[in-house]
């Protein structure tokens, strides 16, 4: 296609194969995973995942060059990407909404007939909230504030401060998911064990693997940003990272008040 054809408001690009390879990736995975947690060989889902991966780096470098080749993102379509960015968060609080309504549906005894009489239950003993939870609470509050600091060095124009502010955030994240897998190593219940044990870890755990994407995705943005790729202007794949960070940021606050502090008193 010539330039001259882009001059309409819609995201139109070149035909891409990555749509039909990544759902020959999760084809693959869906069999996979039932063949494997039936005692089966796993190389199924291991073939399946390998190509979601590869499938994740090819379709988002052809996005990237069609960012930065000045002939597909106009500003409808940097207003359409935004828009479906905030669709995905939407998408993400129903998400652990299903977790939070699980653990107090089992916790609270009016929102339940099958709610426990003591939460957490006997024998359980719950981390002390105000150890590491606290500490990576400030650790992902202080990565809120350096992914900010980012993004407005990157609105003034310096690319070098933006990415410092990066580094330390990208940091910030690798330092959390480390503690948190410490926490893991040390808590005095398993995954198993009764149902605070499945909650907590489900919520936890699903919210530290998000912490982990968005890890890799501010990485992403700190080499992007050392490309030179985005302006004061046009930065819409930054704002994506920095929208993910702080819901990242927002749902540990949940998990720590309802979870840490408030579900692992032992208030009733």
């Amino acid at each position: 296609m010539s330039s001259d054809t882009h001059s309409h408001p819609f995201h139109m690009v070149e035909p891409s194969p990555w749509p039909v390879i990544g759902s020959i990736a999760v084809l693959l995975m869906a069999p996979g995973a039932i063949v494997y947690m039936h005692d089966g060989t796993p190389f199924i889902l291991l073939a399946g995942f390998a190509l979601l991966i590869y499938t994740f780096y090819g379709w988002w470098r052809q996005v990237v060059r069609e960012s930065t080749g000045g002939q597909f993102h106009n500003g409808v379509v940097a207003h359409g990407l935004r828009f479906g960015m905030v669709l995905f968060i939407a998408s993400e609080v129903m998400f652990f909404f299903g977790f939070f309504w699980a653990f107090f549906h089992m916790s609270v005894p009016f929102l339940s007939l099958v709610a426990a009489t003591t939460w957490p239950p006997e024998g359980v003993v719950a981390f002390n909230p105000w150890t590491l939870p606290f500490l990576n609470t400030l650790i992902l509050l202080t990565s809120g504030a350096t992914v900010t600091y980012a993004h407005h060095a990157l609105r003034l124009g310096d690319h070098g401060r933006c990415a410092t502010g990066l580094l330390w955030t990208v940091i910030l994240g690798l330092l959390f998911s480390s503690l948190q897998a410490y926490e893991y190593s040390v808590a005095a219940f398993g995954f198993t064990d009764d149902v605070y044990s499945s909650t907590f870890y489900l919520a936890t755990g699903f919210h530290g693997f998000h912490v982990i994407v968005g890890t890799v995705f501010l990485l992403v943005c700190y080499l992007r940003v050392k490309k030179g790729h985005f302006t004061a202007e046009k930065h819409v794949g930054f704002e994506a990272a920095a929208w993910y960070w702080h819901f990242v940021d927002v749902v540990w606050l949940f998990l720590f008040v309802a979870v840490y502090w408030w579900g692992g008193s032992g208030a009733y």
